[in-house]
This record gives structure tokens, C-alpha cells and sequence, in this order.
């Protein structure tokens, strides 16, 4: 039972890492790195 439970937990949260991963905007732009940090910089003020 805690071995099924381990392995399923396991990759349940493999799976959530890479649907965060895969829902990241800056995966799609190359250029547009530094320009987005900068604006979130700005936005947060940190």
C-alpha cells in the first residue's frame, strides 16, 4: 500500500511540475526575456 501510494504521489507532482513548465509565457518568446524580467521588476518593485 505505501509503495503504490509513494509512486503515485511521485508522479502526480512530476506532473504538476511540468504542466507549471509548460504554462510559462516565456517559453514561446526568445528575445523577449530580458524585457519581461525588467517589467516585472518594475512591477513588483524589487
Amino acid at each position: 500500500m505505501i509503495d503504490n501510494f509513494s509512486l503515485g504521489l511521485t508522479h502526480v507532482l512530476m506532473l504538476f511540475a511540468v504542466w507549471r513548465l509548460l504554462r510559462r509565457d516565456d517559453l514561446d518568446r526568445e528575445g523577449e526575456v530580458e524585457s519581461m524580467q525588467r517589467a516585472k521588476k518594475d512591477r513588483f518593485g524589487a
